[in-house]
């Protein structure tokens, strides 16, 4: 499938406006574009796409099927870009979308992504020339100062920062518009940001269920830290988190839902000298321990019990359940972990849950996607399963 970033903006911003005025005339007076631009304009989106956005005849342009989404969609990401540049403080008068090219938008991008000219000319196979003249074109267009030079490379200006989100949710939003558009033939795609007890409990039976509906659906799982997914999924370069949702939530522009509540156990190896008793909270220090790093939720409870890492045994810190189980199977080490993320492990055998009572609170496991989002047929197929496997009563 094309990308967002493929499409021309300025062939964009013409298919929107026939799409609005259903004429290529009444567009040509409101994107200062000749009628003969606008026709080749279409026609190159079309073949880029492989559909037909609109019908001609005589009464003007209606947009079939096809073309009412895609229009819809290229409307969003235009306003995206208007939203982003107000907020920077685009040169008074101008309008971005009008303004900038999607080639000065990439060059953003890859100096964002890595920091400097010279190598993200070479990670884009651009001359380093052209990338820095696209850069300082957009930086002249838009009025504002966009890159600092800095000992280590470039550093984005606030200002700069402001239109990398907006040129970043708005090529989201064009691929949004591809990939509705190639689930008509059964193609599209779906990425999903995946914390560990999405990973290990909930994502394998709704993928293996989502993917016998629709076996051409390109899926892609990103795993990291809650941080990074949360940057990723507010510059639409992930469609949604699934996970432990934050109380509170994390931005507003967010929006979070539950589908059940989880609680925190305490875990060994069968073979554990604690396993079969019931042990106190001052019978679990002495052991070492398996456990997040510090800054997660579960981190934080812990050392809220016991603490923090002085008031336990040696600390191994890992989000990898393939480790974790690898270290709990030498027979000493415990670990703190969701209930639900290992009640598998537990029914087999595998691993023994304690019957400590952490004292931490109930957390709500859910979904979390930007609330721009709008998700296609398939994408929202995929919520539907979530609710379907998970939702349990009073979540």
């Amino acid at each position: 499938m094309p990308s967002g970033d493929q499409i021309n903006l300025r062939h964009l911003r013409a298919t929107v406006e026939v799409g609005r005025l259903g004429s290529v005339t009444l567009a040509s007076g409101t994107t200062n574009m000749s009628q003969p631009a606008i026709t080749q304009a279409i026609a190159k989106i079309e073949a880029l796409l492989g559909a037909r956005l609109f019908l001609r005849s005589s009464k003007g342009m209606t947009p079939t099927g096809e073309g009412e989404i895609f229009v819809r969609r290229a409307a969003r990401a235009l306003e995206f870009l208007r939203e982003g540049g107000a907020r920077a403080g685009w040169r008074q008068g101008a309008q971005v979308d009008a303004a900038v090219t999607t080639t000065q938008l990439r060059a953003l991008i890859a100096v964002a992504t890595h920091g400097s000219y010279s190598v993200a000319a070479r990670a884009t196979g651009t001359a380093q020339p052209s990338l820095h003249r696209s850069a300082r074109d957009l930086e002249r267009v838009s009025g504002l100062p966009l890159f600092h030079p800095t000992p280590e490379g470039v550093r984005l200006s606030h200002a700069a920062r402001h239109v990398l989100m907006a040129a970043k949710l708005a090529f989201a939003e064009i691929d949004q518009a591809i990939a509705e558009l190639a689930e008509d033939s059964g193609a599209g795609r779906l990425r999903i940001g995946s914390m560990p007890l999405s990973r290990s409990a909930i994502l394998p039976g709704v993928i293996d269920g989502f993917a016998a509906r629709h076996p051409q659906i390109a899926i892609q799982v990103i795993d990291g830290p809650y941080d990074d997914l949360l940057h990723g999924l507010r510059h639409g370069e992930i469609d949604l988190i699934v996970g432990a949702l934050r109380d509170p939530a994390p931005a507003e522009d967010v929006v979070q839902v539950p589908l059940f509540t989880d609680r925190l156990g305490v875990v060994c190896a069968p073979d554990h000298p604690l396993a079969g008793t019931e042990p106190g909270l001052g019978d679990l220090v002495g052991y070492p321990w398996v456990l997040p790093r510090a800054g997660t939720p579960t981190r934080a409870q812990v050392d809220r019990v016991f603490g923090g890492p002085d008031g336990m045994g040696p600390v191994v810190e890992t989000s990898s359940m393939v480790l974790v189980e690898r270290l709990l199977a030498s027979g000493q080490r415990l670990t703190v972990i969701s209930r639900t993320q290992v009640r598998d492990l537990v029914a087999d055998g595998r691993l023994v849950a304690l019957p400590v009572d952490l004292g931490d609170p109930p957390r709500a496991i859910g979904w979390t996607a930007r609330t721009s989002w709008q998700a296609t047929a398939a994408q929202q197929d995929m919520l539907d399963l979530l609710r379907e496997q998970w939702v349990r009563p009073g979540a």
